[in-house]
């Protein structure tokens, strides 16, 4: 499981994970997005790019548990 922001110094998340799902062994590889971002937009360019989740903050506890469940499956 791989967790990331949106806005990130240097390369936004999405960037991020494009990178990422380039290489073999991170291919199918969750990856959940931790940010403060809600926009639907931004969700479905991050799900697009190879996104597993996406999680608003501030997140509590029981919500990021059920979150990394669902991703992982």
């Amino acid at each position: 499981l791989l967790i990331t922001d949106l806005n990130m110094p240097g390369m936004n998340g999405i960037e991020f994970i494009k990178e990422v799902r380039k290489l073999p062994s991170y291919k199918f590889m969750p990856i959940l997005f931790l940010t403060t971002e809600s926009q639907q937009a931004k969700r479905a360019e991050a799900k697009a790019a190879g996104a597993s989740g996406w999680l608003v903050k501030p997140a509590t506890a029981d919500e990021l548990l059920d979150t990394i469940k669902l991703v992982v499956r």
